[in-house]
């Protein structure tokens, strides 16, 4: 009998078992990949999302695997260009943008390291239950026999498409459509002062659009490219050709990508539900994208899933630990995860269906990014 299983080891769910185990939990954490390995992301890690990972230890790793450190975000919005303050008190901004490779490899030893048991090539096939309570998994390494785990709590960090979420079918509200697409590649050759953000009407054939680009490791730069999702099939018809119009559309981005090469194929996805999942039952919980998913366009989902992981071991552990009802605990954390998270889901959903933006929002996102800070800082 563990105390959690969590399912998905990657930025929600490493963390959230690292943080459990530390507390002096005995934890047990599944994936169906190894490690290293990679996976669609947005890679922007925000400024309280390093300094989660400065809080946790595991910065140090991540500037020792040769990831730049991002100094500045350099913004244009519709045709205005601009880089934000940087925080009272911060000689520089400090954000990372990591290969996943590298990033979920950095979590899965810090995890292992705390002492969780970790089992890597291992695919949940059942939630197994006892009437409404979840009380462990079934599952197995490929080849092998299956086997049945049981624990206190389920935890899904297993994404989008949770199997978790999938069996107890929590309630979901403040849901929207898919408003966007994206796709990505990357460049050699593609040089970027710190991060660039462009949301643009009319680049190239769409309507609107945004552009990312960042550097990451091995000296390449991670450019991706988003439009409306009633132009996506248009868009994959073509994917090299609108990709680069786009780029075009930027003042130079374009012209110093044409003189850069291509290191990779295109990765691209037009799955970007916006949603809140009830986050806790009988003996389950979730965690990360399996909980509260949102479009790409602000590059928030690293950052998001650290800040619920801190908020859900908190909850978890207060809950074992009895300083506090296990019921209560996990009910304020959904209620803080909702509170920080909503002003960012507001202003990330209107940048990805193209409408103006509201100026309380811009606030509201600072605000709700201040607020994000691990122990109240900034």
């Amino acid at each position: 009998m563990y105390d959690a299983i969590v399912v998905g080891a990657r930025c929600a769910g490493s963390p959230t078992a690292m943080l459990l185990a530390r507390s002096g939990h005995r934890v047990l954490l599944l994936d169906k990949a190894t490690f290293p390995s990679d996976i669609m992301s947005t890679h922007y890690i925000h400024p309280p999302g390093v300094e989660y990972m400065r809080k946790w230890g595991v910065l140090d790793a991540v500037k020792a695997s040769g990831c730049p450190r991002i100094r500045q975000i350099n913004m244009t919005v519709a045709g205005t260009s601009f880089s934000p303050p940087r925080p009272e008190g911060a000689d520089e901004m400090e954000a990372y943008c990591p290969r996943r490779t590298v990033l979920d490899k950095i979590l899965v030893d810090a995890a292992a390291e705390a002492g969780v048991e970790v089992r890597e090539g291992f695919s949940v096939q059942e939630i197994v239950s006892d009437g409404d309570r979840v009380t462990g998994v079934r599952g197995g390494v490929k080849g092998g026999s299956g086997v049945t785990e049981e624990a206190r709590i389920v935890i899904g960090a297993d994404g989008l498409r949770s199997t978790v979420a999938g069996f107890v079918r929590p309630d979901e509200y403040n849901t929207k459509p898919t408003l966007s697409f994206g796709y990505y590649a990357y460049w050699s050759g593609v040089q970027l002062d710190g991060a660039e953000l462009y949301m643009m009407e009319e680049p190239g054939d769409l309507a609107f659009g945004g552009v990312l680009a960042f550097p990451t490791h091995d000296d390449q730069a991670c450019i991706a490219v988003g439009g409306p999702i009633d132009q996506f099939h248009e868009f994959r018809e073509d994917i090299e050709g609108h990709y680069m119009k786009v780029l075009d559309s930027t003042p130079t981005l374009g012209e110093r990508v044409r003189g850069g090469k291509r290191e990779a194929r295109f990765i691209g996805t037009a799955d970007q539900r916006n949603f809140f999942r009830k986050p806790y039952g009988p003996g389950w919980a979730l965690v990360g994208d399996a909980g509260y998913h949102r479009d790409f366009v602000t590059g928030l989902g690293i950052t998001d899933a650290f800040r619920d992981a801190q908020l859900l071991a908190d909850a978890i552990d207060a809950g074992f630990s009895e300083r506090r009802p296990l019921d209560d605990a996990m009910a304020g954390y959904e209620r803080e995860r909702n509170e920080i998270a909503t002003p960012l889901y507001e202003l990330t959903t209107q940048m990805a269906s193209g409408q103006d933006i509201e100026p309380r929002l811009f606030l509201s996102f600072g605000l709700a990014m201040l607020r994000m800070m691990p122990n109240g800082e900034g």
